[in-house]
C-alpha cells in the first residue's frame, strides 16, 4: 500500500481547511456540530467529539424529521462518508463507507448496532442483511456513526465503521404518540413511546410502532404490515447502573429488486420506474419444495419479514475510583422470510417465446385477458420478463453476543482489557421458481408459453420449479454456525491538549455446519394427477448429500490515533488503522473445499486506513474535515450474476461535515469526495484501473431549517455525481439531487401537525443495475429511488 505517497496529497485538503477556518474571528461559545457530545460508539474510551481522534457524527430526531426518510436506510444518507443505496425498501440496502466496496450487496465492512451490540455478526449475509432486522422508531434517542478509525478494534468485522442506534432509557419523564399517513400513497403508521421513573433509582422506557399499507410503490396489496415493540428498565446504582431490555419485531415489507427501465433513466411505456414494481395480485402464492423437500407454499405478501425476539443485559459499574467493569449481553432469536421478484431477463415477446423453441408462443395466464395471445404490441412495449422468485426461508438467524471490559484508570492514563464472544447462526433455505410475466405496472399478469404444436410448457405462468436458466443454482440449504472470540486491549491518555489512544484486537473464529445444493426429480406439485412439463423436472435440495463446512480464521487489528487541541475550539487528529472482516455464507458457493476447509486468503479481507482530520468551531459554526485513504481486499460472490470477486481496492478522499446557524435559520450537511480504483483482480484482470461499481466521485447532503414562533420548515438535499453501473465502466448513471421538504405547525405546545414530502421534484435516481453496458434506448434492470411521496404526521407529546 503506497500510503505515504498519497498521504501528502490528502493532508493538503485538511491544511487548506485549517488555514481558512483560522481566519474566522473567535467569538462566543457554540456547539452547532455537537463537539461536546460524549461519544460511546467505536472508541476505546467515552470522550467528547472534539477530543476524540475519530470521525464520528450524531443524528438526532430533528435531523430525521427534516430528511423525511421512508426507510431506516434512508436515514444513513444524511451521514457524511456513508453511501446508502436505500432503494430496496425496508431492508436489503447496499451500504458503503468512504469508498470501501459493496461488490455483492449489503454492508460488508460496516456494522449496524443497537445499543452497542451488532444486529448480526456479518453485514452482508445473502438475504439476511443487517438492516432487514432493524427499524427506526420513536424509541431511538440518537444515532452515532463512526467511519474508519478505532471501529477496527472495538467491533468484529467492522473495519469500515459502525452505525449505532441508541435507545431512550427513561431519563426524562414523558412520551409521545403519533400517526403518519400517506397522502398520495397507501400507508398508515402509529408510533408510541413513554419513559419515566418507577422509583428514585429505577426507570423504564417502552415504545414501538405498528403500520399497514401498500407502501411507496404500487404492489396491488398491503405490502407493509406489522410492527415493533422495545422496552428497557434501568436500575441506577451509586456506582453505575444495570439495565435489562427487550425487543420484538415482526414486520412485513415489500422488497424492491431491480426492475425494467431504459438505460437513459426514462420509464418504459406502461411501467413507471419510480412508482411501479413487478409485484402483483396475480402472483401472490407460490408452490415449491421447502428445505426438507416437502410441497409447501410461500406468500409474496410476506416480502422481507423479520421475526426478532431479543433479550439483553447491560451493566456499567465503577468498582472503585480506579476500576470500572462493563458487560453487555444479548441473545436474539431471529427467523422469517425474504420473498421478492427478480427479473432475470427482459426481452421482446417474440424473443422470449423463441427461447423455448422455434414456433413457441405466449398467452396471458391470468388477469382480465387470460387465455388471449400476448403480442409484440402489448402494453405499448411488447416486453416479457423471465422472473426468478427470490424465495428464501430464514430458518434461524439467531445470535448470542457478550462484550466484557475491565478498565483501570491512572492519573491521566486509562487501560482497558476486554473479551468479546459471539455465535451467529445462518440457517436458511433458498426455494426459487421461474415465471413469465408481462412488463406492466398496476398488477401485471403472468404469461403462459406453448410450443409449436400448442402444447403447454407452463402452469399458470410458472415454467420451472427451480431456476434452470441459472443452472438451478439457487435451490440451497444452509445450516451453518459461526463462533467468534476476540480479546482486545486499549490504552488512552489525556495529556491536556494532547489525547492519545492505541488499541489491539485479536479475532478468532470458526465455521461448522452443512450446506446442500439442488437435485431434480419428477413430482406432481399441484396434485392434479397429471405430470405437466414443469413437473417433469422439479428442483429440490440434495439433503442426502450435503457438503460440510469446517474451517477457522484469525486476524489481528490495530488502531493508533492522537488528537491535539490548539484551544477549546480547534483541534487536529491523525490515525492509522488495520482491521479485518471474516467472510461467511458466500464462501459456500465454491470456496469451501470438499473436506470443509477454506484457504486462509479466502477466509478474511483486510482493510488498511490512514486518516487526518481537523475540527473547528466558532459562534454558530462547526466544521469537521477528514482526509482518508484505504486499501481493501475483497472476496465475494454475487448470486444474481453467478460471479466471484477476488480483488484489491484503493480509495482516498476528503470528508466534510459542517453546521451553521443564523438566528432562526440553520444549515447542516456534508460531502464526501472519493477517488477509488480497482488495483488488483485475480478473476477479471481487465477491470484493473477502473472505478468500482456504483462509486460516485462526490456524494453530498444539505439540510436547511427555519424556525418560526409556531412553525418549522425545512429542506433536505441528497445528491450524487454520476457512477458506473458495473466494474467494466461502460454504462454510467446520471448524477441526481433529491430534494425532501418538511413543514411542522404547533397547534399547541404539545400537539403538532407535519407535512413531509420525499423526492419533492420527482427526480429519477438510479442506484444499481444488472447490466454493465447499454445504449440509452436499451432496456436494463435497475433500482431507482422512489418517486414523490407525501405524508402527514400528527404528534402529541405528553
Amino acid at each position: 500500500m503506497n500510503t505515504f505517497k498519497k498521504l501528502s496529497k490528502l493532508s493538503l485538503a485538511v491544511s487548506i481547511s485549517l488555514a481558512a477556518s483560522n481566519s474566522f474571528a473567535q467569538e462566543e461559545e457554540s456547539d452547532t456540530l455537537g463537539f461536546e457530545q460524549i461519544i460511546v460508539t467505536g472508541t476505546p474510551q467515552a470522550t467528547t467529539k472534539m477530543k476524540s481522534s475519530v470521525s464520528v457524527s450524531t443524528v438526532v430526531a430533528g435531523d430525521i424529521q427534516v430528511a423525511t426518510p421512508r426507510t431506516t436506510a434512508e436515514i444513513f444518507r444524511t451521514i457524511p462518508g456513508i453511501r446508502s443505496e436505500s432503494t430496496g425498501g425496508d431492508g436489503n440496502a447496499n451500504i458503503a463507507v468512504r469508498g470501501l466496496p459493496v461488490a455483492a450487496g449489503g454492508a460488508k465492512f460496516l456494522q449496524l448496532q443497537e445499543d452497542g451490540l451488532p444486529i448480526v455478526q456479518f453485514g452482508d449475509i445473502a438475504f439476511g442483511n443487517a438492516d432487514i432486522f432493524l427499524r427506526a422508531d420513536s424509541t431511538v434517542e440518537s444515532i452515532q456513526a463512526i467511519r474508519g478509525g478505532s471501529a477496527s478494534t472495538t467491533a468484529s468485522n467492522a473495519p469500515g465503521g459502525i452505525i449505532n442506534f441508541l435507545s431512550k432509557t427513561g431519563e426524562s419523564e414523558g412520551g409521545s404518540v403519533s400517526a403518519t399517513f400517506g397522502v398520495d400513497y397507501d400507508s398508515l403508521r402509529t408510533d408510541f413511546e413513554y419513559g419515566s421513573e418507577l422509583a428514585d433509582d429505577l426507570r423504564f422506557h417502552v415504545g414501538g410502532f405498528v403500520r399497514e399499507g401498500e407502501g411507496a410503490r404500487d404492489t396491488g396489496y398491503s405490502g407493509q404490515s406489522g410492527g415493533q415493540i422495545k422496552a428497557n428498565i434501568t436500575k441506577d446504582l451509586d456506582n453505575g447502573y444495570v439495565r435489562l431490555y427487550f425487543k420484538h419485531l415482526d414486520d412485513k415489507s415489500t422488497g424492491y429488486l431491480p426492475m425494467p427501465m431504459y438505460a437513459d433513466g426514462s420509464s418504459i411505456p406502461g411501467f413507471d420506474a419510480q412508482q411501479d414494481t413487478p409485484h402483483s395480485v396475480y402472483l401472490l402464492n407460490m408452490t415449491r419444495l421447502d428445505g426438507d423437500n416437502n410441497i409447501s407454499r410461500s406468500d409474496l405478501r410476506d416480502g422481507m419479514n423479520p421475526v426478532v425476539n431479543a433479550l439483553g443485559f447491560e451493566a456499567v459499574v465503577e468498582l472503585s475510583d480506579d476500576w470500572t467493569f462493563e458487560n453487555r449481553f444479548r441473545i436474539s432469536d431471529i427467523s422469517g422470510s425474504f420473498v421478492s421478484l427478480f427479473p432475470a431477463e427482459v426481452v421482446s415477446a417474440d424473443a422470449m417465446a423463441a427461447s423455448f423453441g422455434e414456433g413457441s408462443s405466449l398467452s396471458y395466464a391470468n388477469g382480465p385477458m387470460a387465455g388471449q395471445a400476448f403480442t409484440s404490441s402489448a402494453n405499448g412495449n411488447g416486453l416479457a420478463m423471465r422472473i426468478h422468485t427470490f424465495d428464501v426461508d430464514l430458518n434461524d438467524m439467531g445470535s448470542l453476543v457478550n462484550d466484557m471490559k475491565l478498565t483501570r484508570n491512572f492519573d491521566n492514563i486509562s487501560v482497558s482489557a476486554g473479551y468479546y464472544k459471539a455465535r451467529q447462526e445462518i440457517s436458511m433455505s433458498w426455494l426459487w421458481n421461474s415465471y413469465l410475466m408481462e412488463v406492466k405496472g398496476d398488477n401485471a399478469a403472468l404469461l403462459n408459453v406453448s410450443d409449436a404444436d400448442g402444447n403447454s410448457l407452463s402452469d399458470n405462468g410458472l415454467y420451472a420449479y427451480g431456476t434452470p436458466v441459472w443452472g438451478n443454482c439457487c435451490q440451497r440449504n444452509y445450516d451453518l454456525t459461526y463462533n467468534i472470540t476476540a480479546p482486545y486491549v486499549a490504552v488512552s491518555a489525556d495529556l491536556g491538549d494532547l489525547t492519545f489512544d492505541a488499541s489491539f484486537r485479536r479475532d478468532q473464529g470458526d465455521a461448522v455446519g452443512t450446506y446442500a445444493g439442488a437435485v431434480t426429480q419428477t413430482l406432481d406439485m399441484n396434485g392434479d394427477g397429471v405430470i405437466s412439463v414443469p413437473e417433469q423436472s422439479v428442483a429440490g435440495i440434495d439433503n442426502a448429500n450435503p457438503s460440510v463446512a469446517n474451517y477457522d480464521w484469525s486476524y489481528n487489528s490495530y488502531s493508533v490515533g492522537a488528537n491535539y487541541s490548539f484551544d477549546r475550539d480547534n483541534s487536529v487528529f491523525a490515525r492509522l488503522s488495520r482491521g479485518g472482516r471474516a467472510n461467511a455464507d458466500r464462501l459456500a458457493f465454491g470456496k469451501i473445499a470438499a473436506d470443509g476447509s477454506v484457504s486462509k486468503e479466502d477466509t478474511i479481507d483486510l482493510v488498511d486506513q490512514i486518516e487526518i482530520g481537523y475540527k473547528y468551531r466558532q459562534k454558530d459554526l462547526g466544521i469537521f474535515v477528514t482526509a482518508f485513504m484505504a486499501e481493501t481486499e475483497e472476496q465475494n460472490f454475487e448470486a444474481t450474476s453467478q460471479k466471484f470477486f477476488d480483488r484489491v481496492y484503493e480509495a482516498s478522499g476528503v470528508e466534510v461535515e459542517f453546521a451553521y446557524d443564523i438566528d432562526a435559520l440553520s444549515f447542516q450537511g456534508g460531502f464526501t469526495w472519493t477517488d477509488a480504483e480497482i488495483t488488483q483482480d485475480a478473476v477479471t484482470p481487465e477491470v484493473v484501473g477502473n472505478t468500482p461499481r456504483r462509486q460516485a466521485d462526490l456524494i453530498y447532503t444539505l439540510t436547511s431549517t427555519y424556525k418560526l414562533d409556531e412553525a418549522t420548515v425545512g429542506v433536505n438535499l441528497i445528491g450524487t455525481t454520476g457512477a458506473y453501473a458495473q466494474d467494466s465502466n461502460e454504462l454510467k448513471f446520471d448524477a441526481y439531487t433529491q430534494v425532501n421538504a418538511f413543514a411542522q405547525y404547533f397547534i399547541t405546545d404539545d400537539f403538532t401537525v407535519s407535512l413531509n414530502v420525499n423526492n419533492l421534484f420527482d427526480v429519477v435516481g438510479i442506484t444499481e443495475a444488472e447490466e454493465g453496458a447499454a445504449s440509452p434506448t436499451d432496456v436494463i434492470r435497475a433500482r431507482t429511488i422512489n418517486g414523490r411521496t407525501t405524508s402527514v404526521n400528527l404528534r402529541y407529546n405528553f
